[in-house]
């Protein structure tokens, strides 16, 4: 009976270990979206500023979509929306 009980503790323990691996992981990678989220969105003022000061009219819209594409893509997404707004321009 002993055995049995300590056999259940290890594993119990095994599994604690590998949720907060996992919850750990999670937590990085939803860190890492919200940073570039907020780094994209102030990217996305400050050109969309100096485009209106050049009397440029290609500003992107700051939404929760164009905000999550720079969350989730990155730079690559940043550099897509002014693509797409390059693109609808022409």
């Amino acid at each position: 009976m002993e055995n049995g009980i300590g056999m259940v503790l290890i594993a119990v323990a095994c599994v604690v270990v590998l949720l907060i691996g996992v919850m750990k992981q999670k937590m990085e990678w939803l860190l890492n979206v919200a940073m570039r989220s907020i780094l994209g969105t102030i990217a996305m003022y400050f050109v969309n500023s100096m485009l209106a000061s050049a009397g440029i009219a290609l500003g992107i819209g700051i939404n929760p979509v164009t905000i999550l594409t720079c969350g989730i893509l990155g730079f690559p997404g940043f550099l897509g929306l002014y693509g797409l707004g390059i693109y609808k321009v022409l």
